[in-house]
């Protein structure tokens, strides 16, 4: 398949397996949202989340498109990833809220909540994935 096709696939699909990989190179998947944006997927995360720890030390992921519940719908594909700043989140929450509408629009919200509350001190954070 195409990295093109591949794009195309995973920009399609309402969920995308995002695996990372620890430092003893264990591969951890995870089901995200991710929105295209520029040739790139968007993904919304924790600032304080497993995966952003992981990505920081080996900016390496495989995507692949899947079900809610994790379950591979297609072929995983290399990629890197990019831990976006945060100036750039008005860029990231317009490619979710084009992609998911309404949904993004609560999860967001309750993520401003859980900041309030304090869960999720740091907030949210985006991740930008380029297909290898």
């Amino acid at each position: 398949m195409s990295q093109t096709s591949a794009f195309a696939e995973l920009a399609a699909e309402p969920y995308v397996s995002l695996t990372t990989f620890r430092r003893d190179g264990t591969a951890v998947p995870t089901t995200v949202w991710a929105a295209p944006f520029g040739g790139r997927l968007l993904v919304w995360t924790g600032a304080e989340s497993g995966k952003v720890k992981r990505l920081r030390h080996a900016p390496v992921a495989t995507v692949a498109p899947c079900d809610q519940g994790g379950s591979l719908l297609g072929d995983p594909v290399p990629a890197h990833v990019r831990i976006m700043r945060r100036d750039e989140k008005r860029t990231l929450d317009a490619a979710l809220k084009a992609k998911y509408g309404w949904k993004f629009r609560i999860a967001a919200l309750g993520a401003t909540i859980g900041r309030l509350i304090g869960v999720g001190r740091r907030g949210q954070i985006g991740l930008e994935i380029t297909l290898d």
